[in-house]
C-alpha cells in the first residue's frame, strides 16, 4: 500500500463525553508522527460480548467468555492444521486505543508507569497479544476462550501456542511481583 495515511487518534475523535481517551493525573503524551512506517492486513476480526471498555475484562485470564475468531474467507486454508492445537497466540490491533501516551496512570494502579512498562492497550502501536484456549473450528471461525477486547477488534494473526518454548515460568515483572490486590 502507498502513499501516507494520517495517523487515527481515538482521542481525537472520541465524544466529549467518553471519559476513557481522556488523559489521567500524571500522564504524557507526545505528538503522533505524521506518516506510518509500516502497513499490515487484518486476517478477521474477533467478536466478543464486550461493546465498552469499560466492560472488558483486565486481561484475558479474567475471563471465561466464549468469543468468535471470524478469519477473513481468502485466508480461512492458512487454518489447516490449527485443529490439533489447544491454544493459540492470538495478535490483534486495538483499533480504539490511544497511540500518543509515554507515561500512564492505570485506574487499577496507584503508580505511573510508562507506556513500555505496561500492557495497556495504549501504546504507539495498540497490538495486543493473547493466548486463547482453542474450542473448535468451524470453517473460517475458530471459538476460544481467554481474549480481553472489545467486539470486532481486527485480527493480526494467529499463530500456535507452544508451552515448551513460549512459557518462562520464571519470568519477573519486578514492579508488579510486590503488589497487593
Amino acid at each position: 500500500m502507498a502513499g501516507t495515511a494520517e495517523p487515527k487518534d481515538p482521542a481525537r475523535s472520541a465524544s466529549s463525553h467518553d471519559h476513557w481517551y481522556e488523559l489521567r493525573e500524571g500522564e504524557v503524551a507526545v505528538t503522533l508522527p505524521e506518516a506510518f512506517d509500516a502497513s499490515l492486513y487484518y486476517i478477521g476480526h474477533i467478536h466478543t460480548p464486550w461493546k465498552r471498555r469499560e466492560d472488558c475484562p483486565k486481561n484475558a485470564r479474567e475471563s471465561d467468555a466464549v468469543c468468535t475468531i471470524e478469519v477473513d474467507p481468502r485466508w480461512a486454508e492458512g487454518l489447516t492444521g490449527l485443529e490439533t492445537v489447544s491454544h493459540v497466540l492470538l495478535l490483534y490491533w486495538m483499533d480504539k486505543a490511544r497511540r500518543d501516551l509515554l507515561v500512564q496512570s492505570p485506574r487499577h494502579y496507584s503508580e505511573r508507569r510508562g507506556t513500555f512498562a505496561l500492557r495497556s492497550p495504549a501504546r504507539p502501536n495498540p497490538i495486543a497479544a493473547s493466548v486463547a484456549r482453542l474450542l473448535r473450528i468451524d470453517g473460517n471461525k475458530l471459538s476460544v476462550v481467554g481474549l480481553d477486547c472489545l467486539d470486532n477488534t481486527p485480527l493480526i494473526d494467529i499463530k500456535p501456542y507452544f508451552a515448551s518454548t513460549d512459557a518462562v515460568p520464571d519470568a519477573q515483572v519486578g514492579w508488579h511481583k510486590g503488589r497487593k490486590r
